[in-house]
């Protein structure tokens, strides 16, 4: 179907299609990814040798898993349990492993999975004097290799960052950063979200950014920025996954019903396609423009080069769409929560806990947040005040008191999620209690840490470990 043939109706129905439809089912049930920053003690390159040995030790010892991935060298770089889904892969570079754990009814299941997997894999990259650290930025990132892996998508995706310098007369200053998938880390969560209360529970959330913020930052830019506690805000926002600001980040604004949410839709960018099992990377485009083209020039990856290739704009490549906001719709029916970064290890499921217990009760948060004014009613939005509450220092504004306050409140309304669910799930919120007594994150432990003169070296063995519930 040629792009004039397409038309504005034909593209709302397919993105509530492929976002909206999906959401139809009542399941319950909860995924979780952990990215995880792979260090090489010797303050050294990691070494993918090593890596493509613990990988094959893996799958030994985890018989169960089946390669679901492998790179042009033929190196496996993503691996499957036949059994329940889980995937154990390396994200964007062989410098980050990421276990994404296949659906689950409960925390403990997905946690006791987690661990074994976790615990397996450092001790075989401390074999080799590598380990694995829980931790938003690698704090070795200078050491490392910038070198995606060498597959259909993590290359697409790289080019596609490096790109940035042909973007002109734009309303903010890129980082330089492009290599910054390989260096950064993420904690997503996933659950099944009925479609009433949908637009609600996006609502709703997206007002406890800040909050989010303070609870759960780790992400220090360590020696280039020992000021900002997330720093993975600024490398997602300034990067070319921002040219639209919509493909990113807060929402900032109140849906009124699905339809405004399908409009939210429409306004997002479109930046790859695929033809014949190749991605095509091409300027990043509002959605309804791409559509509007007759043809669209792209670059297409062929055997070490990047040639121009022109495609016709179909539309089932509306599947290609990828926004990373803070808080995504996802082709499988879920809400996915990605704003939060690694965390600790021993915390690992905090970010889980959080979320699913809220959830249960979308009521009394929206209850709390709608009275609030801690942070709200002071002349800032929630993306604003996400901002501010990413450094190590609280403004003058925002009584400190009052916010540990209503922070506890919220992890109030979480326990008392999961404690109406009866799986004894509300310990492992136990850590972030911890945080908001201390008034602190790990990303300002981080901070507090290196001020004191402790060697980067004891957090990442501290942040590393894992231990029971």
């Amino acid at each position: 179907m040629e792009g004039g043939q397409i038309t504005h109706d034909m593209i709302r129905n397919k993105l509530y299609d492929e976002f909206i439809k999906p959401t139809n089912q009542v399941k319950n049930f909860i995924g979780i990814e952990i990215e995880i920053p792979i260090i090489n003690l010797d303050k050294k390159a990691v070494d993918f040798d090593v890596v493509h040995n613990v990988t094959e030790k893996f799958k030994k010892h985890f018989y169960n898993f089946d390669n679901d991935g492998i790179d042009y060298d033929g190196n496996v770089f993503a691996m499957k349990n036949k059994q329940n889904d889980d995937i154990v892969c390396y994200d964007c570079s062989y410098n980050n492993i990421e276990f994404a754990m296949g659906k689950e009814k409960d925390l403990f299941s997905i946690n006791e999975r987690f661990s074994e997997y976790y615990a397996f894999t450092k001790e075989a990259f401390e074999r080799y004097n590598h380990t694995l650290t829980g931790m938003g930025i690698n704090p070795y990132r200078k050491y490392n290799k910038t070198l995606p892996i060498p597959s259909e998508r993590y290359l697409m995706l790289y080019h596609h960052l490096k790109s940035f310098r042909n973007y002109k007369n734009m309303h903010f200053y890129f980082h330089r950063y492009p290599e910054y998938g390989m260096f950064s880390s993420a904690s997503q969560v996933q659950l099944d979200v009925f479609r009433d209360d949908l637009v609600r529970t996006i609502n709703v959330f997206s007002k406890i950014e800040p909050i989010k913020a303070l609870l759960f930052s780790n992400s220090v830019l360590f020696e280039a920025n020992n000021h900002k506690t997330c720093f993975r805000d600024d490398l997602w926002e300034y990067s070319t996954h921002g040219v639209n600001p919509h493909n990113i980040g807060m929402y900032d604004v109140d849906f009124k019903d699905i339809d405004d949410l399908c409009c939210y839709l429409e306004s997002l960018n479109i930046y790859c396609v695929m033809r014949d099992g190749a991605y095509i990377n091409f300027e990043t485009m509002n959605l309804i423009d791409y559509f509007k083209r007759e043809y669209v020039k792209g670059e297409i990856y062929d055997n070490g080069t990047y040639k121009t290739i022109d495609i016709r704009p179909c539309l089932s490549d509306i599947k290609y769409l990828r926004p990373f906001k803070f808080i995504n719709l996802t082709f499988r029916g879920t809400v996915e929560f990605r704003s939060v970064c690694t965390q600790p290890i021993k915390d690992s499921m905090t970010v889980a806990a959080f979320h699913l217990g809220l959830k249960e009760r979308l009521d009394d948060l929206e209850e709390l947040i709608n009275d609030d004014d801690v942070i709200y009613h002071k002349g800032y939005t929630a993306g604003e005040l996400r901002k501010l509450l990413v450094y190590d220092e609280i403004p003058s504004f925002i009584d400190k008191s009052e916010l540990c306050t209503l922070s506890k409140d919220i992890l109030d309304i979480a326990k008392s999620g999961l404690e109406k669910r009866a799986m004894g799930e509300e310990i492992f919120l136990k850590p972030l209690y911890n945080r908001v007594k201390r008034h602190t994150n790990p990303g300002k432990d981080i901070i507090n840490s290196i001020q004191k003169g402790i060697k980067i070296e004891k957090l990442i063995r501290d942040y590393g470990t894992i231990r029971g519930v």
